[in-house]
């Protein structure tokens, strides 16, 4: 009887059906391919992992960083998914330890009252602020979210604080520029007023009473705390279309103003209460104007109100039924009250960095009495990450937020802001060759913009202003809707938005950077679902795989596309991890399928060398390449467990059984109609490491059809071992296909598939 050498077609191939797969590999789990001088890719058992740190972290890691100090400790930064009641956004492992560091802040809303406000020395530019209950420390940040008018001076964004007592701290006033402003007069009575918003019925445009507003046509307007007024909702950034003195202005919002059908009417007490129809909102403080009664028409201001009510004032003596509407005719913003949210800050900035320049430098800050020494704020809540590092400076943005420091050896507990950088940002990288934080989906009034790309001066990432003096600046991409991911590739930051490609290439003073789009067709499918290894750059596409090397942007064949573009859970790309394993020259994708909850469960896997793919089943949630740490390390979902693991450290899954196999398409064993008969298979693999005990086992089973559209025979697992001369599963089809499995039991073992062969005969059509 003839034999036949088994001679795989490397890689897998899932967009084909079995059948025309034939001689080729279609399921995966857990292995991976190797390069054969002959051009064959030999399939062996993926490389396993270990724990990292022994304990759960405590909450879903989505991004990972290492680094290491001057004196050559190392570290690693988990960026986690995690609410406020945990606190386990941010923390550091080091020296077999882990130190949470999550942000920590407070968001306060204060009346002007006699308690609470603000204060002003003539001439000067530090101001004190008065809020009961703010346990201020010397180096928070404050970010007043409401423009506060007082003293000739509009208060708004991020001021560094200086400590006073617990009821009040002061500030500097500043310019666009960082410049110190000073008041004109002494107040020594707490006050202060926010924006008072006027409206007419039908009408879009808006009046806003705020004194020295400072406001000029064309310029903007930020809201950034979202507010209803009657009919109208403002949020975002307003163009200025009028100015009518220093203390008013007007702008366009994104609805008219409506007037609300009064249902009835009555006075209790002096009080007058309106019921009305529809959606409308009143706050205590508005001013209302009700028309087309007789008995109630007139302006007051609202002393209650509920979703279908308000309540003010009134003298009539009597209820009786109303007619007519009611409008809200003005309102202030949050409710006339100071919003303040602040950033706890432990510690101050490190030395060398540029603090102490602009607005910043003056009025004592690092000055006066020490901070308390319980930390204040509740950590930050946060859905995912960007991490880097500043020498040894740890950095880190939460997704929708500002960017904070944290470094070692300076018993720093938590990570601090950087109160000159943006307030709001998708994302930030450190740039190269100079070194330089880049933010993108950043912002310049608090409201984010998509598109917008800020970034810090030349050594020092509290420079953020631009000046002729520095190397800050922005720009904002002309096209796309969204900028997706950034990171720093080869010689060159790159920026996908949902639709391209651009590269931005430092070009030195005056312009910084130069921006040109590389590519377009191509955008990033999500955040963290592209990367650089060997100096070509990989990622994923909303439809497609891409790499950007010597000869611009080309697609990355797949096929495996079905295996995950058909399954790929679209309402939660935001997970998609990308990992690079450069040892081996691999590229994976973790992502989300449609039926597993909403969280990463599968992979595919790119080898760069091969131009293979193979996927399998493995939840990865964070991941980095080799590193000052050693080989890759991922983060893990244990339900309820979450782990750090350390990959090619072990032929395991952290000590348990690895699932890998794979399975063949089918092998026509005949060209004619005729089917075959096997009767004896002799195995041939590497059954142990170089050196090392040849001691694995694999089972081997066979899934025989006459038909591809049969149910297919199962033959077998075979158990195979190095002591296995050969088997005989004594088998007769006309299609065969051959699946390896790792012994379901067996740990502590590697093996390789070599030139497997069998024994074979014609044996008749039927």
């Amino acid at each position: 009887m003839p034999h036949q050498t088994l001679k795989l077609i490397p890689g897998v191939d899932q967009n084909r059906t079995t059948t025309f797969n034939e001689a080729a590999i279609s399921q995966t789990n857990l292995i991976r391919f190797v390069p054969d001088r002959q051009g064959v890719a030999l399939v062996q058992k993926l490389g396993g992992w270990t724990k990292f740190f022994a304990n759960s972290v405590g909450d879903i890691v989505r991004a990972l960083w290492a680094w290491e100090d001057t004196n050559a400790n190392t570290y690693l930064g988990l960026g986690q998914q995690s609410t406020s009641v945990n606190g386990n956004g941010l923390s550091v492992i080091y020296n077999s330890n882990r130190q949470v560091i999550t942000p920590r802040t407070d968001t306060l809303n204060y009346a002007f009252d006699a308690s609470n406000g603000i204060t002003t020395p003539a001439g000067s530019s530090t101001i004190t602020i008065y809020a009961v209950g703010s346990n201020v420390s010397a180096y928070d940040t404050v970010y007043i979210k409401t423009q506060i008018a007082v003293d000739g001076l509009v208060l708004f964004g991020t001021y560094q604080c200086l400590f006073l007592g617990a009821d009040q701290f002061q500030i500097v006033a500043k310019d666009a520029l960082g410049n110190p402003l000073a008041a004109t007069s002494t107040i020594t009575s707490p006050s202060g007023a926010v924006p008072v918003f006027s409206f007419k019925s039908n009408q879009a445009q808006v009046s806003v009473a705020l004194n020295n507003h400072g406001y000029s046509v064309g310029s903007t307007f930020p809201i950034v705390i979202s507010g209803t007024y009657g009919s109208v909702t403002l949020y975002g950034n307003y163009t200025v279309n009028s100015v009518s003195d220093a203390n008013t202005f007007t702008f366009i919002a994104g609805s008219t103003a409506t007037t609300a059908s009064i249902v009835s009417a009555s006075v209790t007490s002096g009080t007058a209460t309106v019921i009305f129809s529809g959606t409308y909102v009143f706050h205590v403080g508005d001013s209302v104007t009700v028309l087309g009664t007789t008995t109630y028409d007139g302006t007051y201001t609202v002393t209650a109100a509920t979703s279908s009510s308000v309540s003010f004032a009134h003298g009539a003596a009597a209820s009786i039924g109303a007619v007519g509407t009611v409008l809200n005719s003005s309102a202030s913003l949050n409710a006339g009250k100071a919003q303040y949210q602040f950033y706890r800050t432990p510690a101050p900035l490190p030395t060398g960095i540029g603090y102490g320049v602009g607005g910043y430098g003056a009025g004592g800050y690092g000055t006066g009495v020490l901070p308390p020494a319980t930390i204040q704020g509740s950590p930050i809540t946060v859905n995912d990450w960007t991490l880097d590092n500043w020498g040894q400076i740890f950095m880190s943005c939460p997704v929708g937020g500002g960017i904070y420091y944290w470094q070692p050896n300076t018993g720093s507990v938590v990570a601090s802001v950087i109160p000159t950088a943006p307030i709001v940002n998708d994302g930030m990288f450190v740039a190269m060759p100079q070194r330089q934080v880049i933010a993108w989906g950043s912002t310049f009034t608090g409201i984010q913009d998509p598109l917008l790309i800020n970034w810090s001066d030349v050594n020092d990432f509290t420079s953020w202003i631009p000046k002729i003096t520095n190397q800050a600046g922005s720009y904002r991409l002309p096209r796309g809707s969204k900028i997706v991911g950034c990171i720093q590739g080869p010689q060159q930051g790159l920026v996908w938005t949902d639709l391209a490609i651009w590269a931005m290439q430092y070009s030195g003073p005056p312009y910084v950077y130069q921006f040109n789009e590389i590519g377009t067709g191509c955008g990033l499918i999500s955040r963290k679902a592209a990367t650089s290894m060997n100096g070509v750059v990989y990622w994923m596409g909303q439809s497609q795989f891409f790499k950007l090397g010597n000869n611009g942007v080309e697609i990355i064949r797949c096929p495996i596309w079905d295996v995950i573009f058909q399954d790929l859970d679209l309402n939660n790309v935001d997970k998609i991890r990308i990992a690079a394993n450069s040892q081996f020259g691999e590229i994976s994708w973790y992502y989300p399928t449609t039926t597993d909850g909403g969280e990463v469960s599968k992979y595919v896997k790119y080898n760069v060398t091969l131009d293979q793919w193979d996927f399998g089943t493995l939840t990865r949630t964070a991941w980095i390449n080799q590193s000052v740490l050693g080989p890759p390390i991922g983060a893990g979902i244990s339900s309820p467990n979450y782990y750090v693991y350390q990959h090619e450290t072990s032929p395991d899954a952290d000590g348990t059984v690895m699932q890998s196999f794979f399975q063949t398409g089918y092998f026509a064993m005949s060209d004619a109609e005729v089917k075959v008969f096997v009767d004896q298979v002799w195995p041939d693999m590497k059954w142990g490491y170089y050196g090392q005990s040849q001691t694995a086992h694999v089972e081997l089973s066979f899934y025989t059809a006459d038909y591809p559209t049969d149910t297919p025979k199962i033959y077998g697992p075979y158990d195979l071992s190095t002591a296995t001369t050969y088997i005989t599963p004594r088998f007769r089809a006309r299609l065969m296909s051959l699946r390896i499995d790792s012994s379901p039991t067996e740990i502590g073992t590697f093996w390789r598939l070599g030139a497997i062969r069998y024994r074979y005969e014609q044996d008749g059509k039927f």
